[in-house]
């Protein structure tokens, strides 16, 4: 299983329109689309979660392409790790 971040999503997205873009390349495990607290209005961002190939697939034929107004950006999640010597206090 594999997390994708999808970035530029335009605030009018919802958790069916993503699903419908992405199922074009594979079955969609779950989406957690960021939303503003207040408005309740997509903050931009989402992650998706696909199996690998499919994963794949999606930044292949999805990264840059038009949705929306706006050009997405799909890419795997980058885990920050912490690093740096000593205890955090």
């Amino acid at each position: 299983m594999k997390k994708l971040f999808v970035g530029s999503l335009p605030l009018d997205a919802t958790q069916d329109t993503v699903k419908e873009l992405f199922s074009e390349f594979g079955t969609v495990r779950s989406i957690e689309l960021i939303s503003d607290i207040f408005t309740g209005k997509c903050k931009g961002f989402a992650f998706v979660e696909m199996e690998g190939h499919e994963a794949r697939a999606a930044i292949a034929g999805l990264n840059g392409k038009a949705f929306g107004d706006k050009f997405i950006k799909v890419k795997f999640e980058e885990v920050k790790k912490r690093g740096g010597k000593g205890r955090r206090r």
